[in-house]
């Protein structure tokens, strides 16, 4: 009898976190900037791919075959892509039911608070999920037609496992910002204020102090380092894709960093060298404590709500 009792309350909770998870869902393909924000996506992948074409055609030259150009593209949309897609998905995902008072009906189903947050949430990482696989497979054949055969595409679920992270720290801070306030507007331009104004001081940061290893913890690009003989290399939460792939590929890699001096002979100044794994290990612990908080405000903020009807 109690076993009974419980599969029908497993069942009815099955069935109305699906009902939230399909609402939401419903909610965010109605969206026209949801679907223009896939469009334009898919046009700069395609402008990315193209534009080599030309350029060979006008030069009368071939393309240079690139094995690795799948790998090392990625999504190729970067911290600010992964930052527009968590506003498009995110900015009004709980504002916007207080907002447009749909907030009062919803409350009103048999639904918890609680349920109603992990469904919005899990429908934003069904969304995220469906687009960023549909954009690398599409990203993944564009290379192998224009660059000719990928090595280690059996990597590119590491891409995209990252580039989620990556993107669901903006997603989780949107959410918090915006069930905070009630207004898509306002978590929106917060949200690109604090993406913008962290953009513009990791750069001034990471060139003119040695206190740049401060931006390792927090989200957003990082501090800049360089890769063993491999060229530059960004240390924040926006690459952790980037560095899931490098780490496979190069485990024993090193990243240094340097300031510049602005003094004759304005060379540039060693700081120190640690393990790409330390980076990557710090990124990802960073990026997995900001989201839980963010989420843990966010859920706070809509169970202590309140709706006016």
């Amino acid at each position: 009898m109690i076993k009974e009792k419980e599969k029908r309350s497993d069942s009815k909770f099955t069935i109305r976190f699906v009902a939230i998870v399909r609402y939401e869902l419903l909610w965010n393909i109605r969206k026209k900037k949801f679907l223009g924000m896939i469009i334009v996506a898919f046009a700069l992948a395609t402008i990315a791919l193209v534009v080599p074409v030309i350029l060979s055609s006008v030069r009368n030259e071939p393309i240079p075959q690139n094995p690795d150009q799948a790998i090392t593209t990625g999504l190729g949309i970067g911290g600010f892509g992964f930052f527009l897609f968590a506003v498009v998905i995110a900015m009004n995902s709980i504002s916007g039911e207080f907002e447009s008072g749909t907030i009062v009906p919803l409350l009103t189903k048999p639904v918890s608070r609680t349920m109603i947050f992990f469904g919005k949430l899990f429908a934003s990482f069904l969304i995220l999920l469906t687009t960023y696989v549909i954009l690398l497979c599409y990203l993944s054949i564009g290379s192998i037609v224009v660059y000719g055969p990928q090595n280690n595409l059996h990597l590119l679920p590491l891409s995209l496992i990252g580039s989620i992270i990556s993107t669901f720290i903006w997603v989780s801070m949107i959410l918090a910002i915006g069930t905070l306030s009630k207004s898509s507007m306002i978590a929106a331009l917060a949200a690109f204020g604090t993406w913008m104004g962290l953009g513009i001081a990791s750069g001034i940061v990471s060139l003119t102090t040695e206190q740049a290893w401060v931006l390792n913890f927090l989200p957003g690009s990082g501090a800049l380092g360089s890769l063993d003989s491999f060229g530059s290399l960004s240390t924040g939460t926006d690459s952790i894709a980037s560095n899931l792939i490098t780490i496979v590929l190069n485990p024993s890699a090193n990243v240094t960093y340097y300031r510049m001096s602005f003094r004759p002979p304005y060379t540039r100044i060693l700081l120190y060298t640690e393990p790409l794994l330390n980076v990557l290990a710090r990124s990802i612990g960073v990026a997995v404590a900001y989201i839980l908080l963010f989420m843990f405000v966010s859920w706070f903020a809509l169970k202590r709500a309140e709706v006016v009807e």
